[in-house]
């Protein structure tokens, strides 16, 4: 079983890293726009960054939910929450950049308080929040329901990030695949960067999951060592 999970991994971070490696070729090979230049050809990625955020926390919150309800609670849960919000961190940090180098370039600035940015910020520093609450010492069961509960309201900001730019005037651009005033290479560049971004998520997720169980063992194992060398002591000085 674990040689074929093994062996499933490889092939999907292949996977993963050829599907990369097409979209950043097309997406080098799009035509320049006139209002963006060679900028507008950053389409191949950053949008596709912004979905792997919002699918991490979305998986984040669904494992939060399923280890909040007694009748699915299990460890796994909380694992897959805690994994998701990890990788989800990475992507939205990664889509601050892209889009602060797109934002440069059409807007003049790095950044502006704008509505759909705003808002991506808060989501980034809110799962931060939640992985340091995480690192708080406390029982694993303990840790767990709190995680529950803080994924879930942090899960808030995710829709609201989303439509940002239908419920107030913005300087981000509405959503690339609304309507139909693009090139068709910049929706298949636009596609394999989706592919090639939702592998890599769910590559990072399974590893990242991984190292959550070594890390869980090892706290136990920790903690029995921990508490047998207590009692070994306390044995010593009784005797």
């Amino acid at each position: 079983m674990t040689s074929t999970a093994s062996r499933g991994t490889r092939v999907m971070g292949a996977l993963g890293l050829a599907s990369l490696a097409v979209a950043v070729v097309m997406g080098l090979t799009l035509p320049l726009t006139a209002e963006q230049q060679e900028y507008s050809r950053l389409i191949a990625i950053h949008p596709a960054l912004a979905w792997c955020a919002y699918l991490a926390f979305g998986i984040t919150a669904l494992g939060s939910a399923l280890y909040a309800w007694k009748g699915t609670r299990a460890p796994l849960w909380d694992q897959v929450a805690a994994a998701s919000a990890e990788v989800g961190v990475v992507f939205t940090a990664l889509t601050l950049v892209t889009g602060s180098i797109w934002g440069r370039a059409v807007w003049g600035v790095w950044w502006a308080w704008d509505a759909r940015l705003t808002t991506t910020a808060l989501m980034f520093v809110l799962y931060l929040g939640y992985l340091a609450m995480r690192r708080v010492p406390a029982a694993p069961e303990v840790r767990a329901r709190r995680s529950a509960v803080v994924g879930l309201l942090a899960a808030v900001v995710v829709p609201i990030n989303h439509f940002a730019v239908e419920w107030w005037r913005t300087l981000h651009q509405r959503s690339s695949l609304a309507g139909n005033h693009l090139d068709g290479r910049f929706y298949v560049a636009m596609l394999f960067g989706f592919i090639a971004m939702t592998l890599i998520y769910v590559w990072l997720l399974v590893h990242r999951m991984r190292v959550e169980r070594l890390e869980e063992r090892l706290e136990a194992e920790g903690l029995d060592i921990a508490i047998a060398e207590r009692r070994a002591e306390a044995e010593a000085i009784s005797s």
